[in-house]
């Protein structure tokens, strides 16, 4: 069931979008109601069409997916969280830029069955950062078209809300690009990268290359902590079999003393 194995953060979400559409439909606030569950539709579909294709979303990217619908359509257009916060439309543009960038990563990745030897990294970095540039431009566009057809201000200031716009889409789609290039060539698997990687192991039908690398690479890792590990406790044992030796000659020392005074005292 594609409801199951979410984080707790998205449950919360679809439960605050559910009884804030229900109140909306007592209230008669039919638009508020309607964009409520809309939002949780749009925000289970991922789920939905991951299932039907049998791909596994890691859960925190499926959180971020469900949290930026959440702002973009429910706060931002039933709320006016737009118009209220000159800087709420910049951050989820640079945010969906992220996803996007890594999401063309994913996909470049696939035509190479995940082999991070094979896929070159500037190349799987362009076409990242193109990926997401394009869908922040086409949905310009769409916004553009709203505005036109049907007398909407999507736009807000026109021009300059589109420019910035496509600004924050493309240092967006850089950070984003920029994972994917770490990914590849320095083998980083912490914080944003650590998405791709996830990713194909959770999809090992898909990326067969891909996740049996990172199998191996995850078994020498775990080979060469449990190395080091045991080199520092060896290093541990070593001072303190030292220290206990010094302690030793100290204390013969001292009973030598003891001995030559004795006897000095004996022949006096």
């Amino acid at each position: 069931m594609f409801l199951r194995r979410h984080s707790f953060i998205t449950y919360a979400v679809w439960i605050v979008l559910l009884l804030a559409s229900i109140a909306a439909f007592a209230l008669r606030d039919f638009m508020i109601g309607a964009v409520g569950l809309a939002t949780i539709a749009l925000s289970m579909a991922p789920a939905y069409m991951a299932e039907r294709f049998d791909l596994r979303i890691p859960v925190y990217f499926y959180t971020g997916i469900v949290l930026f619908l959440f702002g973009t359509i429910f706060l931002g257009e039933a709320y006016a969280f737009y118009d209220r916060f000159w800087w709420w439309d910049l951050a989820l543009h640079g945010a969906s830029a992220v996803g996007f960038g890594i999401v063309g990563c994913v996909l470049t990745l696939l035509m190479f069955e995940g082999d991070r030897y094979a896929a070159p990294p500037y190349a799987v970095a362009g076409i990242s950062f193109s990926f997401a540039v394009t869908i922040g431009v086409i949905w310009e566009i769409f916004e553009f078209g709203m505005d036109q057809t049907f007398g909407t201000n999507m736009q807000k200031s026109g021009l300059m809300d589109t420019m910035g716009d496509l600004i924050v889409d493309c240092l967006g789609a850089g950070v984003g690009a920029a994972t994917g290039y770490a990914f590849l060539r320095w083998r980083m698997r912490a914080g944003p990268m650590g998405v791709i990687a996830e990713f194909i192991l959770r999809n090992r039908r898909w990326f067969r290359r891909g996740s049996a690398q990172l199998a191996r690479e995850a078994r020498h890792d775990a080979t060469v902590v449990q190395d080091d590990r045991a080199a520092r406790i060896r290093a541990q044992i070593a001072a303190l079999e030292a220290e206990l030796d010094a302690c030793e000659g100290v204390g013969s020392a001292g009973d030598e003393g003891f001995v030559q005074r004795d006897a000095e005292g004996a022949q006096v």
